[in-house]
Order: C-alpha cells, then sequence, then structure tokens
C-alpha cells in the first residue's frame, strides 16, 4: 500500500496520548500501509499528522520499539520490523503474584547483569543514545504520574541490543513486558517507598546503569544492574513478608 498523510486527527483524553498515537501507528503496520523494511515519516510528518508534540511521538515510537514492531536508526529514521510472532500460553505469561514476580527478577538478574556488562563493551553512540532516549521517556512518564512500564521495558531491551549477541535480544523480546513487574502487579502498591518515590529510585538506579554503559565501564555495569535488580527483589521480598504475616497470625502460625 502506499501512505498518504491525513489530516490531523481528532484526540480523545481517555488514555494517554503516546498510547493512542501507538494505536493508529500501529494499526497502519497492522493493515500493511507500513511494511517491513518502510521507514515510518518523519517526527515533524507525524507531529503534523496526529496533532501531537514530539514528545507524544517519541512516546509511541517508543511503545512501538517495546512491542518489537519498529527499530530507529539514529540519524536515520524509524524503519517497520517483521512482526514478531504471537506469544502463545506457555510464554511467561502467568506473572501475577508476588512469588512469580520473584522469580522473575531471580531471572532477569542472572541474564541481565551480564547483558549490561556486554552492553558496555560493544555498545555503539547510536545505542547509546537510544538507551538516553528511553530514559528520558521514563522520566517524562514520572513527572506525569504515570507508571512508565514500556520506556521501562525499552530501556533494558536496548542494552540488549548493545551486547551485540542477537540471542539476549531474541530472549528479552520473547518475554516482553513481563519481565517488568509492574506489567503484571501494581508493585508500588507493595513497596515501602509509595508510587513516585518508588519510580524516582528505578529511575536513579536505571541512571547508574547508564553512566556506566556510557564509560565503558563493564564492571560497574554488571553491578549497577545486579543492585538495581536485587533491589527489587529485596523490596518485594520484604513486601510480601508483610502481606502474609496476618494471614499467619490469623491462622495461629
Amino acid at each position: 500500500m502506499t501512505y498518504t498523510p491525513s489530516a490531523s486527527l481528532p484526540r480523545k483524553r481517555s488514555r494517554s496520548l503516546g498510547e493512542e498515537v501507538m494505536n493508529d501507528l500501529r494499526g497502519k503496520i497492522e493493515q500493511g500501509i507500513f511494511q517491513p523494511g518502510d521507514q515510518l515519516p518523519t517526527e515533524p510528518v507525524l507531529m503534523a499528522e496526529q496533532g501531537v508534540s514530539r514528545t507524544v511521538i517519541r512516546e509511541a515510537i517508543s511503545r512501538l520499539q517495546a512491542a518489537g514492531l519498529v527499530e530507529t536508526r539514529h540519524g536515520i529514521g524509524t524503519f517497520v520490523l517483521t512482526p514478531p510472532p504471537k506469544a502463545s500460553a506457555s510464554d511467561f505469561l502467568m506473572v501475577e503474584t508476588i512469588r512469580d514476580v520473584l522469580a522473575m527478577l531471580e531471572l532477569r538478574i542472572s541474564l541481565e547483569t551480564e547483558a549490561a556488562g556486554l552492553a558496555a563493551l560493544r555498545r555503539s553512540d547510536d545505542q547509546l543514545a537510544a538507551m538516553r532516549q528511553a530514559l528520558g521517556l521514563f522520566e517524562e512518564y514520572i513527572e506525569r504520574g504515570e507508571s512508565a512500564v514500556d520506556a521501562d521495558f525499552n530501556f533494558h531491551l536496548q542494552i540488549a541490543l548493545a551486547t551485540g549477541n542477537k540471542y539476549f535480544e531474541d530472549f528479552y523480546r520473547h518475554l516482553g513486558t513481563t519481565t517488568i513487574p509492574r506489567a503484571r502487579l501494581d508493585t508500588a502498591q507493595f513497596a515501602e517507598d509509595k508510587g513516585q518515590k518508588y519510580l524516582q529510585q528505578t529511575n536513579l538506579e536505571h541512571r547508574a546503569i547508564l553512566d556506566a554503559i556510557a564509560r565503558q565501564d563493564p564492571e560497574s555495569a554488571r553491578a549497577g544492574m545486579r543492585m538495581h535488580l536485587s533491589n527489587s527483589r529485596e523490596r518485594l521480598r520484604r513486601a510480601s513478608e508483610r502481606e502474609s504475616a496476618p494471614e499467619r497470625q490469623d491462622n495461629g502460625i
């Protein structure tokens, strides 16, 4: 199909503008208006067509990246990928309880600690820029009081991409946003640091990882990633104990 830009679209306020724009672009990809290998319109063109700001367009692109539908080649543009296969019932989808989240974090510690070290050694300037953009979006989500799941996932995905090992990327995409506890469970409500404070601490941990990768310091990158994920696990472990304490008392344990 040939893509013809349309007039600026009316926008509802029932969901975030980034999600609306993402859904519109996803629909064009699924309909074949944008096909694998096609370059998406430039940010100014999308801003005019969608009637939104540059920040919203970048948020939508970040969501599409997290879904494995596009990739951004810095200095060139954003290109449509062959859609990933749909997840089956056996694809790590049952991450519903604190115990499930703890188990997922154990897996992530073993996988992503090494990924961070490899990314520090192998990352390109473009890949570093992609990490910074994902982290910038994460910070914007925090300022708006949103959960930042997509930007969080995209930050970790960019680290996997920077390893230069396609199996890290494949495995991370296979897991999808189930790797982010908040995608399946409102972890902030269980944490001692509530709401935005919880996300701000997460952001500081992300920043430490990014700084180490920027310095090309693999040991610090590994240590930063292990600390980040271990902190998440420890916060939830303590929360799990607090949640189960009343039940133990009720049962006379």
